[in-house]
């Protein structure tokens, strides 16, 4: 049967082969979660996904939000899903029961969270929001914040958001204009406009909780004067109960590009002097609290993102063996009369798919790694392994929502292109899934600050211990490949880009404390790229360890022409060669390209600052 969203025997791999996340069980934090409970989980997350979910996409794109006199109405498709959802305790899939959550590893909940975002991510967006929400409550909030709102947004009986953009501060946080002014009760009044706000306003939920960034009167300028504030919808009572109007108006809702299903908003706060708010954490510290949970927010980005690729491969893949146009090119040199035959015959469709089942498979494994090392992370008491951990998280984070949300576009833009003008018309899915990913790309830090954040902090953190982690568990995958004869070509091309990546870094980040340093922030994205690169090509290698052996092991030996053979006939050998065919194709013409790109970064040529602002025209 034809898998839809997400390739169920690749998500199992990567879980249980390449990641081996039942040995996570072992650690009391995670006791329950064997093999037989994982595979549980993402069955049941799969089922709903794809029975309740994945009908709303394209109702929900059709029928978009709806804003009238200050109130917004989400599609009327999302409230049954919405309902299931929450009462599946999907919401806080990683947090304490005793708070409305399930417990489960982040690796885990990733998985489940591969196909929800998949089958309509606009959706997940009003659980997503609430969840970061929720988590700022949960790491900054007082007793009496929490005991009041926690398990409500956990349990998605009431809703989140994070109020950070206003018309004049974007990306520049620090210019921000909103204004807190402290009450003799201990809340503080506050006054402002907020911007592009997802999930700001909607019927979901009959609450929504606020995070909000403004600045306490007589704070210093800039970021260090920001403060957080839980800004209510409804006001709530000491004892709980829902009060009165907090002053939070919805002044419209944009019209976009994608996301269609997902309401976002422009709010006023204080308009007439009645909104009120509690502190969250402490005065002048509201930077500090958001960029602690700036790495858990990054990765669920380059989830959507993700997600939306993977769905876009499965549909082409599944459309070009369905789709009849054309003849096999070999056989129509010598028969003119040569049948017509499905488009996954031709060479460049099936370019185009091996291109998107290599970033698919990569960028997965990259995503589920990161999630893995935040739950090693959690269950480790050694120090320095801990350490090393959270180093690898901290410098893959860029990689994992800017690259991963690059590439996830452009695996879209092939997957309309196979599906040649059908992939254009709203008949079929293709066309919305390049335009909900394509905010992906810009929201929660654009990739642009992702590839400065990379350049600018993540190498140099640490005396570049991170990095240097994260190249030495690359080298350990090498070295395995080179022991395998089918691998060991790839290996050695893996090698020569890890070690030009690390000249080029070296090279880059010199420059960027040199009095060249626009030069190098002007290659910063293409330094992002080529890292990203690099990590793909270790993910796919590393996948490919794993599955030769496996292979031969069906097959019997390791000759190409009898593991095809073999394919034809069995499922898990086609699966472990296909793991061997992205490899190959990822180290013969991706990587090679790559090693183009670090040439052009390493001659860090000043055209792009250098030319005078009146010679772009206009």
């Amino acid at each position: 049967m034809a898998q839809v969203i997400a390739d169920r025997r690749d998500v199992d791999f990567v879980l249980h082969e390449q990641l081996h996340v039942e040995e996570l069980s072992k650690h009391e934090k995670f006791a329950e979660f064997n093999k037989k409970t994982v595979d549980m989980i993402v069955t049941e997350a799969r089922n709903l996904a794809i029975k309740e979910i994945l009908p709303t996409q394209k109702t929900g794109d059709q029928e978009g939000c709806k804003f009238e006199n200050g109130k917004v109405t989400v599609p009327e498709s999302f409230h049954r899903p919405y309902k299931l959802f929450k009462e599946g305790e999907w919401v806080a899939m990683t947090d304490e029961p005793e708070w409305g959550g399930q417990g489960m590893p982040t690796v885990i909940s990733l998985a489940a969270c591969d196909y929800f975002n998949g089958a309509n991510y606009a959706f997940m967006m009003y659980p997503g929001l609430t969840y970061g929400a929720a988590k700022l409550l949960k790491a900054f909030g007082t007793e009496k914040q929490k005991n009041l709102c926690l398990k409500k947004m956990f349990t998605g009986e009431w809703g989140g958001t994070m109020l950070l953009t206003e018309p004049e501060a974007g990306s520049d946080v620090g210019a921000l204009t909103t204004v807190a002014v402290k009450n003799e009760d201990g809340t503080y009044s506050i006054t402002g406009n907020k911007i592009f706000i997802s999930s700001g306003e909607h019927d979901l939920m009959e609450n929504i909780i606020h995070p909000v960034l403004a600045r306490v009167e007589g704070a210093p300028p800039g970021t260090r004067g920001i403060s957080l504030f839980l800004v209510p919808k409804v006001w709530i009572n000491d004892d709980g109960s829902l009060g009165e109007f907090n002053d939070v108006v919805c002044t419209g809702i944009e019209e976009k590009m994608g996301i269609h299903g997902n309401s976002t908003c422009s709010l006023s706060l204080g308009g007439k002097g009645k909104c009120r708010g509690t502190l969250l954490g402490e005065e002048n510290k509201g930077m500090r609290a958001m960029f602690l949970m700036m790495n858990e927010a990054r990765l669920l980005v380059g989830m959507q993102g993700f997600s939306c690729a993977s769905s876009s491969y499965i549909n082409a893949l599944n459309y070009a063996r369905e789709r009849i146009q054309g003849k096999n090119l070999l056989l129509q040199m010598s028969d003119p009369n040569a049948p017509s035959v499905s488009i996954i015959e031709h060479p460049d469709v099936r370019r185009q798919l091996l291109t998107m089942k290599a970033y698919v498979e990569g960028m997965r494994s990259l995503l589920y790694y990161v999630g893995m090392c935040e739950d090693k992370v959690v269950v480790t008491d050694d120090p320095e392994e801990k350490a090393m951990h959270q180093s690898l998280i901290e410098v893959l984070t860029p990689i994992a929502k800017g690259y991963v949300t690059d590439k996830s576009f452009e695996v879209c833009s092939h997957g309309i292109q196979v599906y040649g003008g059908y992939g254009y018309i709203r008949e079929y899915p293709q066309e919305q899934l390049l335009r909900d990913c394509r905010i992906t790309m810009i929201y929660e830090g654009t990739n642009g600050i992702q590839a400065m954040d990379l350049l600018g902090r993540k190498l140099g953190m640490d005396g570049g211990k991170p990095v240097m982690e994260l190249v030495g568990q690359v080298q350990k995958i090498i070295a395995s490949a080179k022991e395998i004869a089918i691998l060991e070509d790839f290996a050695v091309k893996l090698e020569a880009a890890v070690e030009k990546l690390s000249e080029t870094g070296m090279h880059i980040a010199k420059t960027a404390s040199s009095f060249k340093s626009l030069n190098a922030f002007a290659f910063a994205h293409p330094f992002m790229e080529a890292a990203g690169d690099v990590v793909v090509a270790w993910m796919l290698l590393w996948r490919a360890v794993i599955a030769a052996p496996k292979l031969e092991k069906l097959v019997g030996s390791d000759d190409r022409w009898e593991r095809k053979e073999k394919a034809e006939k069995n499922k898990n050998a086609a699966f472990y060669e296909g793991q061997i065919r992205s490899a190959e194709f990822f180290a013969t013409a991706i990587l090679p390209i790559t090693m183009g790109k670090m040439e052009a970064i390493l001659a860090t040529n000043g055209a792009v600052v250098e030319i005078p602002e009146a010679s772009f025209g206009g």
